[in-house]
């Protein structure tokens, strides 16, 4: 095939770079003018003015792809300064209601919508076969593959009504891993019969459910192939992606700064090396102040294209599923404008009504011999001692607001301690008599640090009420609480049943 006089702007049609700031930077705007095909959006770039910041993008590019991280919980990007207006896929799939699945996933595109994005890099289909991931977790719908793949339909149904496109990730499944891939590369030590009943069943579901888009995992998965991670895979991408489970949507490769694959290849290297094994869309999350490594990207593709280590054929096919998914959503919105509703919110909060009640659904009580917990029904202001650890990286920015806080908001008063793995000494406690005292842990089973703070508060308060607001533990304390999700009604639906309003 002779080589296209817009080579380059085939090359950069497949590219997604970030950016800083909350203003679109001139080499971004002068790269959209010459064909750049997408922008990911973070939380460092979300202001009120975000929906303009939105439109000037597409000023200089009508077709670019405006992508986004919202699942919902404790990764958002929109609603970052503030916390989550829904709980996330651990409370879903706690609930197993799928209609209200749907109906989160419906609300989510209307607050995306609202904005202009295109796709939405969620939801998190990833099967949570090991309680120690440390990136997956309450971003899981659960460890049930059947029950991920039916909330995973739902939630993809329901954002792709509002003309917004979803995007399953982390295929083949990053659920059974104990390493996190913004840090190393992790492995999945599965046989294909285990990969085949536990990992793909909501990769499938979700191609059949129409999904636009599934982002490739930074994985070695041997069984697959010993050699390459799955974004340099074509067995995977090609083979098993597209031949096996039938998908013909945008494959886009999870950020390719993450240390997975960066400690290993260059990033024009990964870049092409993704193309050639069947990506259509390379996530750039950071770019360099001058957008140099963007630049060198798509020379690189350019160059891997005229040296033969890409096919041309294959790099328009890459872009033209590009163009097509921002033509689904320019003619999406055209249809569904106005027709799917709009976000209820509770006059209090300010958050989502739907995912406030999914939270106080999702709640569970009990006490330490498993039965149901009374409620302490605080009417004192409580020392509330939170334990964090740090979030990992797909979180973007530290959890804005907890129980902590929502506690404060209802009981003035309350004090606060808050506990890291720099900074765990235990201060004071307060007397039984002086204040309530509330431990807040977030994935305590995890973290030896955390379990032995809190036994340490509980042999000195025996009556402490525990949070827990990640994947729920065995039950400690007078009553045990746990919210399966880190999101701002979460946290409101903690203190709501703590104070008894």
């Amino acid at each position: 095939m002779p080589h296209s006089p817009e080579l380059a702007r085939l090359a950069a049609a497949v590219l997604q770079p970030g950016f800083d700031g909350t203003a679109p930077p001139s080499w971004l705007l002068r790269l959209l003018a010459d064909g750049l095909g997408g922008v990911v959006l973070f939380a460092r770039n979300v202001s009120a003015d975000t929906p303009r910041l939105v439109q000037r993008l597409r000023g200089e590019n009508p077709r670019v792809v405006v992508a986004i991280d919202e699942e919902g919980g404790a990764v958002t990007r929109l609603e970052a300064a503030a916390g989550s207006s829904w709980p996330g896929n651990a409370a879903l799939g706690l609930l197993d209601d799928t209609a209200a699945t749907e109906a989160t996933g419906r609300e989510i595109g209307l607050l995306l919508a609202e904005t202009g994005i295109t796709l939405d890099y969620a939801p998190d289909v990833d099967v949570n076969a090991d309680p120690a991931n440390p990136v997956i977790g309450i971003r899981s719908f659960g460890a049930d593959p059947a029950l991920v793949s039916r909330h995973t339909a739902a939630w993809i149904t329901g954002l792709q009504s509002t003309g917004v496109a979803a995007c399953a990730k982390h295929f083949p499944g990053h659920g059974d891993t104990l390493t996190d891939s913004h840090l190393a590369l992790p492995t999945v030590h599965a046989s294909r019969e285990l990969l085949e009943r536990r990992d793909l069943p909501p990769f499938r579901a979700a191609v059949t459910a129409g999904v636009r888009a599934i982002m490739c995992g930074h994985l070695m998965v041997p069984v697959l192939d010993a050699e390459r991670p799955a974004t340099l895979s074509r067995r995977i991408l090609t083979g098993l992606l597209r031949e096996e489970l039938g998908f013909d949507g945008v494959a886009v490769t999870d950020a390719i700064e993450m240390r997975a694959v960066a400690a290993r290849l260059p990033q024009p290297l990964i870049a092409v090396r993704a193309l050639a094994a069947g990506a259509d869309a390379v996530c750039v999350g950071a770019a360099t102040p001058g957008g140099e490594n963007v630049a060198a990207l798509i020379g690189a593709i350019v160059a891997a294209v005229h040296d033969g280590t890409l096919a041309e054929g294959r790099l328009v096919e890459a872009a033209g599923r590009v163009h097509a998914l921002a033509s689904w959503h320019e003619t999406a919105m055209g249809r569904v404008r106005g027709a799917v509703g709009t976000i209820s919110r509770d006059p209090r909060y300010g958050v989502s009504r739907l995912g406030l009640d999914t939270a106080r659904r999702a709640l569970r009580v009990t006490a330490p011999t498993g039965t149901p917990g009374e409620r302490p029904a605080l009417t004192r202001p409580p020392q509330v001692v939170e334990m964090t650890a740090r979030p990992h990286r797909a979180i973007d920015t530290p959890l804005p607001y907890g129980p902590g806080e929502a506690l404060a908001a209802l009981l003035p008063g309350t004090e606060r301690v808050v506990l890291t793995p720099e900074r765990t000494l235990l201060p004071a406690l307060r007397a039984p008599g002086e204040a309530p005292v509330v431990v807040v842990t977030h994935d305590a089973h995890r973290h030896a640090w955390m379990r032995e703070v809190l036994a340490e508060i509980l042999r000195r308060r025996p009556d402490a009420v525990v949070v827990e607001t990640g994947l729920p533990g065995p039950p400690v304390g007078a009553v045990h609480l746990t919210t399966s999700g880190s999101s701002r009604v979460s946290a409101l639906a903690a203190a709501e049943w703590l104070t008894g309003r």
